[in-house]
């Protein structure tokens, strides 16, 4: 009886130790739900980023006033016959 009552423990503590130390432990699987939370999140910031440069893609196809536009504000170019005024901010 004593051997049936040490093995069992035996098991018993060896079942525990799985549980809340190592791989697949509690806090292991908590790390790797915290990972794929993180990863989630950080995929839907990736998303959100393509839908905006697919959007914008899709603009510099189908219109030169994007184009425009952007020639405008990152290159300063302008039209021809346009007049180009620059404001200082001095007072």
């Amino acid at each position: 009886m004593k051997w049936l009552w040490l093995i069992s423990l035996i098991l018993f503590v060896g079942l525990q130790y799985r549980l809340w130390v190592g791989e697949g432990s509690l806090a292991h699987v908590a790390e790797l739900k915290q990972d794929i939370s993180s990863q989630q999140s950080e995929n839907e910031k990736l998303l959100e980023r393509n839908r905006v440069l697919t959007a914008e893609v899709i603009e510099l196809k189908q219109g030169l006033e994007t184009i425009e536009e952007r020639a405008r504000h990152e290159l300063g170019m302008v039209k021809e016959g346009e007049t180009l005024f620059q404001l200082s901010g001095n007072d």
